[in-house]
């Protein structure tokens, strides 16, 4: 099976890249399931149902969201209804949505997706997220699944890879979003979990992690001065890991995808 995993999603030009992208790296890479963060995908904060669509009609499977996964009230009764679209697993009892879900891909793999949010640096008010994921993943015992990724939405660089660990050989891979740059670690663990600890963003990055920098540079250089905020509106380059796993549901490949933009160009050859 084959997977794509794509980074924050940030703002139109973000967007624009999905949308031109997505539909042939499904067919370059003959993906079968295609998983992608969309929290900052509506002018930088949230998601609106319509932004949600347009993913779903690129070819995109399923999205996660984040910190930001309420900035737009607007979806919430999407993310009641719709389970293709996750907000974290471990926020309270009562936070409208889900955070897991069991999907069925293009090809009939059955799929299982799981987001946490960190909460060293992050939010300390949510429920453990290495917790959380143990009881989703006991929930499941009985449920086949051909995949099951896990996304940990967070600051902490130590907080994602010990969570990479810790299920290790339990999930298919375990991938890191939220910091904005795409992190140079990608491995598969020792007992066959893909890991990567930040995809990056899909977005300028002739920018501050996707925002303009004229905004965002006064922040750490003045006090009381705030200009207009708001994502830079360059080409995108779109962030992703690919991983290719057997009928154990473990991993045998995992490489980064980097399309378009600034960055260095990487697509795997299948």
């Amino acid at each position: 099976m084959r997977t794509l995993i794509i980074g924050d999603v940030v703002g139109r030009t973000g967007r624009q890249a999905v949308a031109a992208h997505v539909p042939s790296l499904i067919e370059r890479l003959k993906l079968d399931f295609v998983i992608v963060n969309g929290e900052n995908a509506t002018h930088g904060f949230g998601l609106s149902p319509e932004h949600a669509q347009g993913f779903f009609e690129a070819g995109v499977d399923c999205i996660i969201l984040g910190n930001h996964s309420f900035d737009r009230k607007e979806i919430i009764p999407m993310l009641n209804e719709d389970d293709r679209i996750l907000r974290p697993i471990n926020y309270p009892d009562g936070t409208p949505g889900r955070g897991k879900t069991l999907l069925t891909g293009r090809n009939g793999h059955r799929v299982g997706v799981i987001q946490t949010i960190g909460r060293l640096f992050m939010n300390p008010d949510a429920d453990n997220p290495f917790l959380a994921a143990d009881a989703a993943l006991d929930e499941w015992q009985d449920e086949a699944r051909d995949a099951t990724f896990v996304d940990v939405h967070a600051e902490a660089t130590s907080e994602k890879i010990a969570f990479g660990h810790y299920l290790d050989g339990r999930v298919t891979a375990v991938e890191g979003t939220h910091t904005h740059a795409p992190t140079a670690d990608v491995q598969i663990l020792p007992g066959g979990t893909a890991f990567q600890s930040d995809l990056g963003m899909t977005g300028d990055y002739d920018s501050v992690i996707g925002m303009l920098k004229d905004a965002s540079i006064p922040r750490f250089t003045q006090v009381g001065t705030r200009a207009k905020f708001g994502p830079a509106e360059g080409e995108a380059t779109l962030c992703g890991l690919f991983v290719e796993s057997n009928d154990e549901g473990l991993a045998t490949r995992a490489e980064p995808v980097r399309v378009g933009g600034r960055l260095q160009g990487c697509v795997p050859d299948v």
